[in-house]
């Protein structure tokens, strides 16, 4: 099947402006003879206007005239620069320099630890690392365990801020999404907003006291003395 732009308008433009069998259009736009037969027709494609693929950069004069003066002949497509500008482009895998290499096992850590919602994979892209090398730190199996220690992969350098929210974000929305559909309450305090956790230690003093009163403050004032007036001369 060819890979030119906009076949069925590639067709229409061939049948107008061509002789062409059905065929050789067929072949050259990836469509099925009977397609092109109904362009032909009028029965499809009614309404798609015809592209050039010479103007589009995809066929050559030389291949049509060819093609026309040999019925046989299959026409050969070019490689569109438009078609190449709309392929996806491949992402690079994460490069991680050397100098800091050392400190992904650490980030592993501390995502194993702080964020065990984020799955391997997620850690393996943002990292730049092996699915193993995070099951030997989960496990305590690797090789410097004794030395590693969790520290948070923005402060390494390793990842942006951005990213690291992303992730995060993305692996909680599953978790709860699961915990959801599966009807588990879900109690994780890594998924609450921050202000909704609050230590046990940090209790209001002040609400869990009783009402106090002005005396409670203050204390009662002294009695004053009365002097009865029969004792005065």
């Amino acid at each position: 099947m060819s890979d030119i732009l906009m076949p069925k308008a590639t067709a229409v433009w061939l049948v107008d402006n061509t002789s062409l069998s059905f065929e050789q259009i067929a072949d050259f736009c990836g469509l099925h003879f009977l397609e092109v037969k109904g362009i032909a027709d009028g029965e499809v494609a009614r309404d798609i206007r015809g592209a050039d693929p010479i103007a589009n950069g995809q066929l050559t004069r030389e291949e049509l005239d060819k093609a026309v003066s040999t019925p046989a002949y299959r026409m050969k497509a070019l490689v569109s620069r438009h078609a190449e500008l709309l392929k996806p482009a491949k992402k690079a895998p994460r490069y991680t320099p050397v100098s800091r290499r050392q400190d992904r096992p650490d980030a592993i850590k501390w995502f194993v630890r702080h964020h065990p919602e984020v799955t391997d994979a997620q850690i393996s892209k943002l990292l730049g690392t092996t699915k193993s090398t995070i099951e030997q730190v989960r496990n305590n199996t690797h090789w410097n365990s004794t030395n590693i220690k969790p520290v948070d992969p923005v402060t390494l350098g390793l990842v942006s801020q951005i990213e690291l929210d992303a992730a995060v974000r993305k692996a909680a929305a599953v978790k709860i999404k699961q915990a959801e559909k599966l009807g588990i309450p879900l109690d994780d305090p890594s998924l609450k907003p921050a202000a909704a956790i609050i230590p046990d230690e940090e209790e209001d003093t002040y609400n869990s006291r009783p009402d106090l009163s002005v005396e409670d403050v203050f204390g009662s004032a002294p009695s004053r003395p009365v002097h009865d007036e029969d004792d005065e001369d």
